[in-house]
């Protein structure tokens, strides 16, 4: 297994694994649900996590890598305001839960990458 597709396994883990929490365990990524959203935080969090497997699933698969890839970077962007909600709503918890919502912030940035170069090495 070359580099290439060790990246993209492991991104197909991390997405898998985060789809199946939001399936498993909702209740702490309801509140990272901005209110400004229509209908209820559950359907939100219940709907990342299948967009989550789906992508994982995508990424799995080579033929499908490459557009996958790119929608993950395109969902990691996307879900960058519930980790503003949380570090916003955790910001008078102790200084290690708030150290961790706010380590969320710039944490989106490499996802986004990541997920990009996964893609852009799926199209060679």
């Amino acid at each position: 297994m070359n580099a290439t597709d060790r990246s993209a396994r492991l991104l197909v883990g991390l997405l898998a694994a985060a789809g199946a929490a939001h399936m498993v365990a909702p209740k702490p990524f309801d509140a990272t649900i901005p209110q400004a959203l229509p209908g209820s935080p559950r359907a939100w969090t219940h709907a990342s996590g299948v967009a989550e497997l789906l992508l994982a699933a995508g990424i799995a698969v080579p033929r499908t890598r490459r557009v996958s890839a790119v929608a993950a970077a395109c969902f990691f962007a996307g879900v960058f305001p519930a980790n503003v909600k949380m570090a916003y709503d955790w910001r008078h918890k102790p200084a290690a839960l708030k150290s961790l919502a706010y380590a969320r912030l710039p944490l989106q940035v490499p996802l986004v990458l990541w997920a990009a170069k996964v893609g852009r090495e799926a199209a060679r």
